[in-house]
């Protein structure tokens, strides 16, 4: 079995982690970069507050914000859906895929 996946350096709020990743290495720094960020922006510079927290409850703002998003991919999937099925019937009858074949 071969492993296609790449080794990737990462620092998050101070700590490196090494990533095995099939997602390129500049998509896994970005990524890992909004995970910083998020944490720090939730840390607001305090030392008090311990950073398996602020990791938790970034993992919580993130998992919101790809909720959101997934809600909004679907009503606009609804909207594209409607929208062809709206047009459908104004194409020429070769060009509807009514049976079954791509348009």
């Amino acid at each position: 079995m071969i492993d296609n996946k790449l080794v990737v350096k990462v620092r998050i709020v101070g700590e490196d982690y090494t990533l095995r990743t099939e997602a390129s290495p500049e998509h896994t720094k970005v990524v890992a970069e909004h995970v910083d960020r998020t944490i720090r922006a939730i840390m607001g510079g305090s030392s008090t507050m311990e950073t398996q927290k602020a990791a938790i409850l970034a993992a919580l703002q993130i998992t919101d914000e790809l909720f959101r998003e997934r809600s909004a991919m679907e009503l606009l999937t609804t909207d594209i859906r409607q929208l062809a099925a709206d047009i459908r019937p104004l194409l020429p009858p070769a060009k509807r895929g009514e049976d079954g074949s791509p348009v």
